[in-house]
């Protein structure tokens, strides 16, 4: 029983499908408008929704994590949630690799979750991944919620602390939210396949002046690829009776499906936030705008599911008394590595005009406070004091008595 629920009484609990709530269950299993039921395996096999995922979950998961003292920014060790978050989280898999699962989990399905085991003082010792269709989600009149999880002995019920759960947006998966610009996307995989595959039209056409039987036309037929089939073309073609070739050529139409392609990549970068670029749609990416697609890959694509972890982490794996002196981050230095000159002048004329103290600006670098770095002059311009004279020493400039 929450909180909430200590003080109002009994909790009314209302239960909500965890994989695809609100009716999206339902939605999801129909057919698009193409005629194709997508799903998150069926959409795996598009390249551009194969590249967002890996790439999202795959980031998340290598960058690293640290728990931070508020006050003094040093990164502790000796916690247990620091083990869990930065080296394993169980005997058999890496922080880095529980992160990937579930972060790949939320993408698919809309929901990730991890269970927390904990030893008899109640601290964590171990994160495992859980089926997301084995996780429903309960929540009170407050939205408190809970967890019933179905495992091998049966189903038992959770409460939100020793549950890791990490939801995409609106708790919805992408994929059901970009359902049809998936499956037109399958659907030119399909017709491409199946025009170059000699499915849509023949390559070309013999014409014969006269009339050929039916066994006539197949003698001909087999005829002209066993002298110009696959692996005999570039040929001379020999043909009597006044018989001629005319080669078929793609239509305009056809020749089109390869722009509605790349518009398909694009659309799918809409539904993931990803950056064309980042799933290798170049069409109209340069240089300069490449590189700030980068920056914007982590501004708008990262930072939600790294505060969305962040804060899981924290409530799961940190106590009450734990969140008000530590805090968990992920270090995001590596993804800024091409803008350290930028950023290297932008600190540099904060501390120039006064608007940063040098231990503000080691805070942006993840870095720890230096016990003189709370002043804010200037330090290209301001000199430190006079030194002071040594007792029983005088100037050199001093006049000696006469």
């Amino acid at each position: 029983m929450g909180r909430l629920s200590r003080f109002f009484g009994r909790r009314e609990v209302k239960s909500v499908g965890a994989t695809a709530p609100t009716g999206f269950d339902l939605f999801a299993s129909l057919p698009t408008i193409s005629g194709l039921t997508v799903t998150a395996s069926s959409a795996m096999r598009v390249p551009a929704v194969s590249c967002a995922v890996s790439l999202i979950a795959e980031t998340v998961g290598n960058l690293p994590v640290k728990l931070f003292e508020r006050d003094t920014r040093q990164a502790l060790t000796d916690h247990p949630a620091y083990r869990l978050i930065h080296e394993e989280a169980n005997p058999w898999t890496s922080a880095e690799a529980l992160r990937v699962q579930i972060t790949t989990d939320a993408l698919l399905h809309g929901h990730g979750y991890a269970l927390v085991v904990r030893d008899g003082t109640g601290a964590p010792q171990e994160l495992h991944r859980l089926d997301p269709s084995a996780v429903q989600i309960d929540t009170d009149d407050f939205g408190e919620p809970s967890y019933r999880v179905r495992l091998t002995g049966g189903t038992r019920e959770f409460p939100f602390r020793d549950i890791l759960h990490i939801s995409a947006f609106g708790g919805v998966s992408p994929v059901i939210l970009g359902r049809e610009a998936i499956a037109l996307a399958l659907a030119f995989e399909t017709h491409i396949a199946m025009l170059f595959a000699n499915g849509a039209r023949p390559a070309g056409i013999v014409s014969h002046p006269g009339k050929l039987g039916d066994t006539a036309k197949q003698n001909l037929a087999k005829s002209w690829t066993d002298a110009h089939g696959p692996g005999r073309s570039g040929g001379t073609a020999i043909l009597d009776e006044g018989m001629a070739y005319q080669a078929i050529t793609m239509t305009l139409t056809d020749a089109q499906f390869a722009e509605n392609r790349l518009e398909q990549v694009r659309e799918i970068a809409r539904v993931f936030r990803v950056p064309p670029t980042m799933l290798f749609e170049l069409t109209r990416g340069t240089w300069s705008n490449t590189e700030e697609m980068a920056r914007q890959f982590l501004q708008v694509t990262l930072k939600p599911w790294l505060s969305t972890w962040a804060a899981a982490y924290a409530r799961c794996l940190l106590s009450d008394e734990d969140r008000r002196a530590l805090y968990v981050e992920f270090v995001t230095d590596d993804l800024t590595t091409t803008d350290t000159a930028a950023r290297a002048a932008a600190y540099g004329q904060y501390r120039s005009m006064g608007a940063m103290t040098a231990n503000e600006v080691r805070a942006g670098l993840n870095l720890p406070p230096h016990p003189e770095g709370e002043a804010l002059q200037n330090p290209y311009t301001t000199t430190g004091p006079a030194p002071t004279p040594a007792a029983g020493s005088e100037p050199k400039d001093a006049p000696k008595d006469a």
